[in-house]
């Protein structure tokens, strides 16, 4: 169910509505990671698009695109950061991720649960993930033209049921693409003034997308105190009369 990459370029590099919207969920990502200096940031999926700001500050970016997709050189006039993989295994190392955002890869994803066990599996402990996915109640997703007419749209609760499930912990999560999925050149005009306005809206309903940032926390087995268990020993003759006991 993955969109060619081909389709993702012409989309959100040549034509007017898909640069708004590639502006429209870059700022809302903006607005959870402002910056991310010295840091690993990946991106799967097509998510490229969102990744350029951290470009100048973080220590390493990487672009993932899973094979029926196909990959292109990212970024344009400068040295190529995207690579072909499995969208069920990466070529990263555990725990060697500090921000991972996913978009246009889950919800086109054939197997959601392995890619889910790989985003848990590079994210760094405490590390943080953003999954950008369609808002089936939004109007976007009733549009083919674009890539978020297809896949698999959520509800947020559906959304962060599955990242729970998959050992994530839900941290926060926003909307974006307020803007109606219009060609016409008011709507296109309008774009700024629709997010501003939109972030008033109920967030269940009223945008194109949800992004939902999560967190890795691996957690210590916790063990009870010794002093505490060892309070009221184990009695292994308890409850046999005295009288019946002979000593060994």
């Amino acid at each position: 169910m993955h969109l060619d990459v081909l389709d993702l370029r012409q989309f959100y590099y040549r034509t007017r509505l898909g640069r708004v919207a590639q502006a429209a969920i870059r700022d809302g990502m903006l607005s959870l990671w402002p910056k991310a200096q010295g840091e690993t940031v990946a991106g799967f999926g097509f998510a490229v698009p969102l990744l350029r700001p951290y470009l100048a500050d973080a220590e390493r970016v990487v672009g993932l695109m899973p094979g029926p997709q196909g990959v292109m050189p990212w970024p344009a006039g400068m040295p190529n950061i995207s690579v072909l993989c499995d969208e069920r295994s990466w070529p990263l190392e555990t725990g060697s991720v500090d921000k991972l955002v996913v978009l246009h890869g889950l919800e086109t994803s054939e197997t959601p649960a392995s890619l889910l066990a790989e985003c848990w599996r590079v994210l760094a402990t405490g590390g943080r993930g953003l999954f950008v996915v369609p808002n089936r109640a939004g109007l976007w997703t009733r549009r083919d033209g674009t890539p978020f007419g297809y896949g698999r749209p959520y509800s947020l609760g559906q959304l962060e049921a599955q990242l729970s499930d998959h050992g994530f912990v839900n941290e926060r999560h926003a909307s974006a693409l307020f803007t109606p999925p219009s060609e016409k050149r008011f709507w296109l005009r309008s774009t700024a003034a629709c997010e501003k306005l939109g972030q008033y809206l109920p967030a269940r309903f009223a945008g194109g997308v949800f992004l939902v940032e999560v967190s890795k926390h691996v957690q210590e087995p916790t063990y009870a105190d010794r002093a505490t268990r060892l309070r009221r020993p184990l009695q292994v003759l308890e409850g046999i009369p005295a009288s019946g006991v002979k000593p060994i």
